[in-house]
């Protein structure tokens, strides 16, 4: 099998997202906050938009400036927020190990690795140390440093810059949300959409001829 081609030649760079494909997923303890209502703390997340948590991971707006917001969000809409579950969001997810070795891998294979992560400024010590990110990539983009969130085609395009590739159809992006993945291919980038860790590695590899 030969490796998908870009006008400057193979794929050389791969990017991933952090919670989700590193770690799993925080969709379930977010969806137990809002009773449920997922949309109601995070927004239409396949959208970038003013909603409070977009601008949380924007580093617009304070994390407790969000509990305030969403407090009164769910008052209008008749639904009491519990924020418990989220006090042991980070803690409870857990390392996906095999994706680890594998960004490992890469990387020491000669291959461009960079992590881009809708996150939170107030989080940051915390998910850093769930997996060791400064050993494991080139490049990490945070949305709440650099001011944009995916799924905007300018934070790819940022991540890229940074790792020193000028042709986005020379990488591939790694990601759990659908919206996310599609925002990358908007970017021209190539892109997986994370669903299982053992069939996006095996797609992985075959996208990369490996």
């Amino acid at each position: 099998m030969t490796a998908p081609t870009g006008p400057t030649g193979p794929i050389t760079t791969v990017l991933w997202d952090f919670a989700g494909v590193c770690v799993s997923s925080p969709w379930a303890a977010l969806a137990d906050a809002g009773g449920g209502n997922l949309e109601l703390l995070i927004g239409t997340y396949d959208e970038d938009t003013d909603h409070p948590w977009h601008r949380v991971e924007r580093g617009e707006l304070a994390i407790l400036d969000w509990v305030t917001e969403i407090t009164e969000l769910g008052k209008a809409q008749g639904i009491e927020i519990d924020f418990s579950p989220l006090q042991r969001l980070l803690g409870d997810m857990e390392v996906h190990h095999e994706v680890v070795a594998r960004i490992r891998a890469l990387r020491a294979e000669g291959y461009r690795v960079g992590l881009v992560t809708n996150n939170v400024r107030e989080g940051s010590a915390a998910w850093r140390a769930k997996i060791p990110v400064d050993d494991l990539f080139d490049v990490v983009i945070d949305s709440s440093e650099v001011g944009m969130r995916k799924p905007n085609p300018a934070i790819y395009h940022l991540a890229l810059e940074q790792l020193g590739v000028t042709d986005p159809a020379t990488a591939v992006f790694i990601d759990d949300a659908l919206g996310n993945v599609e925002g990358a291919r908007r970017a021209g980038l190539h892109a997986l959409h994370f669903e299982e860790t053992e069939a996006t590695l095996l797609a992985l590899d075959e996208l990369l001829a490996r």
